[in-house]
């Protein structure tokens, strides 16, 4: 690759990462001053107030995003992949999660990917609340529309997700890179009137706000937080954009824009205080409001776009690591492998915003529930992130320590200011977050008991091979797979099916499906084949935590290990486990409850890992936990 296509394929990726990456922190002007001076704790829009208030959002801005997660959270690459699963899955080769220390990180970070769904329920609600109530600021009889405007908007987004995003996808970029040059526009053309305001990038401003608030201004970091909600998709997207754009594409317009528009607010607000009833806004002259609003519109939709793509890439996610069963996943792309939709997952979100949008009807009221989730993700982030630092990379044990103090005394700030919103809504992303753990960790350890049942009762394997070779069956032609999850164990698909047909094909493959702690596996390492004599084979495919599981593919590669198969004359057989629930020790009953009601409603393996229906024998078993 030439130098020249080089530099335009980072501008391309750059301009990818501007629409994707950016889309929640870049609607943050929406909302943020608006909280701090007129939302649930107000603050009078003083000279000194607001020089205070826009000296917290450029360090918190600094700190958090350009220091914390650009500089540093974003080396925490796994095979270039980030996001907090990512991060889980870098904890575990730390750190076995068979100790009590890894244990609880696994848990921890678990608890942050559950926070991370009540933020995605959050970030649409608020963002085209936010947007659509700037008609009300054009003309204040629109305001009985508002939140009706705002639900139809998102219906309409959730309702074409089973389209996919690819088609529009393309103009993602140059709409929010229009959205921040225009964020910086208006921010210039207010700073002009009131050059001061720049003196609020010194940090004594900072300093002396808290001298003379204390405890007030400790509730006003609840609204200032307002500004870096999204930070941690720099990190996520990671895979999607890579780390040199992602920084370049930050530093090069997203925060100038930003903190243009953010001073432009404070600069408004210095010279005409009644602006505070909505300083986005009214930073627009009045030919340029219902542009501006359209604008804010497709912005903030495509924010949310980012948001519920991420919820779908997490959801697999999760599913492939074994924290949630298998769920319905569509392809919506033959191009970008990328693009899935999950239909529980969506409808569930959307259920979710509706009710918040009915719940609490305008964005002041939901920045009061906004985050906590946010907060409580990036203190785990910058937890597990030292893990790595001091375990894995083997960085200066002291040195490391300094780090974790500073950021840490950020982000414990942040959210124990958040957590005082909790009774006026925090607590709905909280309860959102519980539930999804409650969700994860009882599929997790359900499926580790169910495993442990059947590999208690399980027949050793080799033994059993050499039983059926001395007293041999009678044996049909064709090649006969039995899914396992057990390497070693006999599959009781393959005891019904001796107990009932009293056949044994010719040729016999042991299949174990196995993730992997990283992102990715080559071909050349997806699969493993272990010849156990007598047409008998052990056959192991290798996924990493974000492939896509095709089992007819991976059979294709065994060829060329000499393992070749024809799928018109190859079966498969699957357990279908029946699982009842008893008082042996495992888990709380109503988890076991919950376990069952989980697996009934999951997909099945023969949908999920795409092996041909006209193919497939399902035996069925019941399991005790």
């Amino acid at each position: 690759m030439t130098h020249s296509s080089r530099e335009a394929s980072t501008a391309s990726l750059a301009l990818g990462a501007i629409g994707v990456v950016f889309g929640d922190i870049g609607t943050s002007p929406l909302y943020t001053m608006k909280e701090v001076f007129a939302g649930h704790h107000p603050l009078v829009p003083s000279e000194a107030n607001v020089l205070g208030v826009l000296s917290l959002v450029f360090w918190a801005l600094t700190i958090v995003v350009s220091i914390k997660y650009v500089a540093f959270i974003m080396r925490a690459d796994n095979n270039g992949e980030g996001g907090i699963m990512a991060l889980i899955a870098m904890v575990q080769r730390a750190v076995p999660a068979t100790t009590r220390l890894g244990w609880l990180l696994v848990a921890l970070g678990i608890f942050g990917a559950s926070l991370f769904y009540g933020d995605s329920i959050i970030t649409p609600a608020i963002s085209v609340l936010s947007a659509v109530e700037g008609l009300q600021v054009a003309t204040p009889a629109m305001r009985p529309l508002v939140e009706p405007i705002a639900l139809i908007v998102l219906i309409f987004l959730f309702a074409i997700q089973r389209r996919g995003t690819h088609h529009v996808g393309r103009f993602f970029g140059p709409v929010m890179a229009l959205w921040f040059i225009t964020l910086a526009v208006l921010g210039i053309a207010n700073i002009l009137t009131v050059p001061k305001v720049l003196t609020a990038l010194n940090p004594i401003h900072a300093l002396d706000f808290f001298v003379q608030h204390q405890g007030y201004a400790f509730l006003t970091l609840g609204a200032v937080v307002l500004a870096v909600t999204g930070a941690e998709a720099l990190y996520a997207d990671m895979g999607h954009f890579g780390r040199f754009p992602i920084r370049l594409a930050w530093f090069g317009l997203v925060l100038p824009a930003l903190l243009l528009n953010y001073f432009g607010q404070g600069a408004l607000l210095i010279r005409d205080p009644e602006a505070i009833r909505n300083p986005f806004y009214l930073q627009a002259p009045d030919w340029a409001l219902y542009p501006l609003i359209g604008l804010a519109t497709a912005a903030t939709i495509i924010a949310s776009q980012a948001v519920i793509t991420g919820a779908f890439s997490v959801t697999r996610q999760a599913i492939q690591l074994g924290y949630l069963p298998r769920m319905q996943t569509v392809h919506t792309s033959e191009h970008a492998i990328g693009q899935i939709y999950i239909p529980f997952t969506n409808w569930a979100m959307l259920i979710g915003i509706v009710v918040l949008v009915l719940m609490f009807g305008s964005s002041s009221n939901l920045a009061a529930a906004y985050g906590i989730a946010v907060t409580g993700t990036m203190l785990i982030d910058t937890i597990l992130g030292f893990v790595v630092v001091i375990t894995l990379w083997r960085w200066n044990r002291w040195l490391a320590v300094a780090g974790l103090l500073v950021f840490l005394s950020v982000d414990v700030g942040f959210f124990a200011a958040t957590s005082l919103k909790i009774v006026e809504g925090g607590w709905f992303p909280l309860m959102v977050g519980v539930m999804v753990f409650t969700l994860l960790s009882t599929w997790k350890r359900g499926r580790q008991l169910l495993l442990s049942r059947l590999q208690s009762g399980a027949i050793a394997l080799r033994p059993f091979i050499e039983g059926l070779v001395a007293h041999p069956p009678v044996r049909v032609p064709g090649t006969a797979v039995f899914l396992t999850a057990s390497k070693d164990g006999v599959p009781h698909a393959l005891l019904h099916n001796l107990a009932h047909n009293k056949v044994l094909h010719e040729r016999v493959v042991f299949l174990t499906v196995t993730t992997e702690n990283h992102p990715y596996v080559p071909p050349e390492k997806r699969v493993e084949i272990e010849d156990l004599g007598h047409d008998f084979y052990r056959l192991v495919i290798h996924y990493g935590f974000k492939d896509e599981p095709d089992i007819p593919a991976a059979l294709a590669l065994c060829a060329d290990k000499g393992l070749k198969f024809e799928m018109m004359e190859t079966s498969f057989f699957l357990s279908r486990e029946t699982i009842i629930a008893t008082a042996m020790p495992g888990m709380a009953p109503w988890r076991e409850q919950l376990f069952i009601h989980m697996a009934r409603n999951a997909e099945s393996a023969m949908a999920f890992f795409r092996i041909p229906t006209n193919r497939v024998i399902e035996l069925g078993s019941q399991v005790e936990i």
